[in-house]
């Protein structure tokens, strides 16, 4: 990779003029070697599970006896129905698929390998028998003849009646039901709260019902995201109000739509309603109240913080005007969240095979049942461990990639005086600087965040397994330090963001550059509340803008369907996803508002706008500044920090 010994600050010199991105050196060399070696391990627990015939009996299956499906089988010693040939039984069925084991995450059901799967419901024994003589597939016990079926001793080693009907789960040759009520089971063995089933049921059935009005509701999310994002990079300086007034427009009609509908709701006549669907008109009533108390109680708090930062609203314009012409110039930055998503989504899907490989490596056990499972003994039981490990890791390591890459873009076009000479792809430029000279910034900046998720994590899981049980003291105690590590958690990956800031300015190590930020943030405690506070605010409203306006067209459309299903499950279905939605691509932007800021305390901290040492900043971003200094010695806030007068930017820097 070209490495070079670390490079000392060039900013430490008052005599000469400081120029950031020049020098470029390795940083953190030894966590990338540990990174690496901690990968070369991860590699190796997945060759490990393949190796050991894992995936035979993941992808193909095996019965309760050990044997697996769809091959000829070896005899397991003292385990009686092993070694049995299954080659033309090549589907694993369940004989009461509905058991399930939610804490071991497993079916308590006995399996056998049949050779298809009942794509009807089968009400009788004697259905049993006559599918398993016309298509050749036993359901019941394999030392029980199909002449049988019917005899007295045949139903506890027959499935659990009726069998519904299953169709085989594609790639993995396992008998899936495919009737709705089994995963309603599965959802009430979930959802431990729920002490009605039939209110399971109709929520459920509301899902089913609304599927087409969900999948069009996320798809508006999607668009509402991506027109927010074209408006900032071409309406910035009019943004900040349109969000305001929208948002208020959208939390009062909000708030009057739920109200309206509870009011004719509550009128209208019940005499014609059938029973059941009293029930659903009853608990969409309810929702309705709960909905309208919790707006009109969201929309007094948001209009008590507007009203109290009404006053530097207008600072935070300039700020995202500048923002705004930096996604002009860099339009890929948009996308960053898409390969961000995609590197996450395949890193999981090869965690979630690699953990699946596991849970069927081993030797061969008889558990409490009498039934074969496979279990790992002495040290390679603690591969698990290792695995879950390396989950937290490497997905921290892959969000501090997209940190550190958007850090890179956005520095490359703050310090680039003339805008004319920005690379061709700053957004490549910034990748190739990072796994060349910076991967082992991001490895230990991961690492670090894991070193305080893991212990949350494990809080969190205790908290979960002692509910109900500890006292009232060790409870408190408890969710005391879940709370603690939740805080320290995201105060330092704020840190880490412009530590990687810092890095790719100064390509400084970790440690350095964390310790310059964590300066830099403290002398400019008063901007920092100005400029981030503001901002992440006015971003929120944008969050907080694209949900009312999906949850309004949700309840709208609902409401117009006609159907009497419950609306709980599909409105929280819809509003979760135009959340996330939303976050993904307003976060880029914050992210991209705390890189400028950054840039600017260090550009005003080392340059004074003198010959040979001008301001790299744009102009606008230098008047926010200003007025934002402004404000706060109005409000009495103005002090040491902002005493010193700020000079504009000489002629010779280039604003864009």
């Amino acid at each position: 990779m070209g490495c070079c010994s670390s490079a000392s600050s060039a900013a430490q010199s008052s005599k000469r003029e400081w120029k950031p991105l020049e020098d470029r050196s390795c940083t953190d060399i030894p966590w990338l070697l540990l990174f690496i070696l901690f990968c070369i391990g991860m590699g190796f627990i997945c060759g490990f599970s393949v190796a050991t015939g894992a995936a035979a009996r993941l992808v193909s299956g095996y019965d309760s006896y050990g044997n697996i499906c769809g091959q000829k089988n070896a005899k397991l010693e003292s385990i009686p129905n092993s070694g049995m040939d299954h080659t033309h039984r090549k589907y694993v069925f369940f004989l009461d698929p509905c058991n399930l084991d939610v804490i071991n995450r497993k079916i308590k059901s006995e399996a056998l390998c049949v050779a298809a799967c009942p794509r009807q419901e089968l009400k009788t024994l004697s259905d049993v028998q006559k599918f398993a003589e016309m298509n050749g597939s036993a359901l019941c016990r394999y030392n029980l003849k199909i002449s049988e079926y019917t005899s007295s001793k045949a139903p506890p080693l027959c499935p659990k009646l009726p069998v519904p009907a299953s169709a085989p789960i594609p790639f993995f040759h396992r008998c899936a039901p495919v009737n709705i009520s089994c995963y309603a089971k599965f959802a009430e063995a979930l959802i431990t709260f729920v002490s009605d089933n039939s209110v399971l049921h109709r929520l459920i059935s509301g899902v089913m019902t609304s599927k087409e009005i969900i999948l069009g509701l996320c798809l508006l999310s999607l668009v509402l995201s991506m027109i927010l994002m074209v408006i900032i990079r071409y309406i910035s300086r009019v943004l900040v109000w349109i969000v305001t007034i929208l948002v208020i427009l959208g939390s009062l009609g909000g708030t009057g739509v739920l109200w309206w509908l509870y009011a004719k709701q509550r009128k209208s006549p019940k005499e014609t309603v059938i029973p059941e669907q009293l029930q659903i008109a009853e608990d969409n009533l309810r929702a309705l109240l709960i909905y309208a108390i919790a707006a009109t109680v969201f929309t007094v708090i948001l209009f008590l913080i507007m009203l109290f930062m009404r006053k530097r609203v207008a600072l935070t314009i300039a700020l995202f005007h500048v923002a705004g012409k930096v996604f002009i110039h860099l339009p890929l930055l948009v996308f960053q969240p898409f390969w961000t998503f995609f590197a996450l989504v395949l890193f999981w899907v090869y965690w979630i095979m690699t953990l699946l490989f596991l849970g069927t490596t081993g030797s061969a056990v008889t558990n409490e049942q009498g039934f074969v499972e496979f279990r790992l003994s002495g040290p390679l039981q603690y591969m698990w461990w290792y695995h879950a490990v390396g989950l937290i890791w490497i997905s921290e390591f892959i969000l501090a990639c997209q940190q550190m890459t958007v850090a890179g873009a956005v520095v490359t076009y703050y310090f680039t005086r003339d805008k004319r000479n920005l690379p061709f792809t700053p957004i490549l430029a910034s990748v190739n600087r990072l796994i060349r000279y910076h991967l082992g910034t991001v490895a230990k900046g991961s690492f670090i965040i894991t070193l305080v998720k893991i212990p949350r994590m494990i809080l969190i899981y205790i908290h979960s397994q002692l509910k109900g049980k500890e006292n009232a003291c060790a409870r408190c105690v408890l969710k005391s330090c879940i709370c603690c590590l939740w805080c320290l958690e995201k105060c330092l990956n704020y840190l880490n963001q412009n530590a990687y800031t810092a890095t790719a300015i100064n390509s400084t190590n970790f440690c350095t550059s964390a310790k310059d930020a964590f300066v830099i943030l403290v002398e400019n405690a008063l901007r920092v509340a100005a400029i981030n506070t503001v901002g992440d605010f006015m971003l929120f409203l944008g969050k907080v803008l694209i949900v009312c306006s999906t949850g309004l067209a949700g309840i709208m459309l609902l409401n117009h369907q006609q159907d009497y299903t419950v609306w709980v499950l599909p409105l929280i279905i819809v509003c979760l996803f135009a959340f996330l939605v939303a976050h993904c691509f307003l976060s880029i932007y914050e992210m991209v508002v705390d890189v400028l800021f950054l840039c600017f305390a260090i550009d005003t901290k080392y340059n004074d706008g003198s010959p040979g040492r001008e301001f790299y900043m744009d102009k606008v971003l230098m008047e926010f500044v200003e007025n934002s200094r402004k404000a706060m010695k109005e409000a009495g806030k103005g002090g040491v920090a902002d005493a010193r007068e700020l000079k504009p930017m000489a002629s010779g820097a280039s604003s864009a």
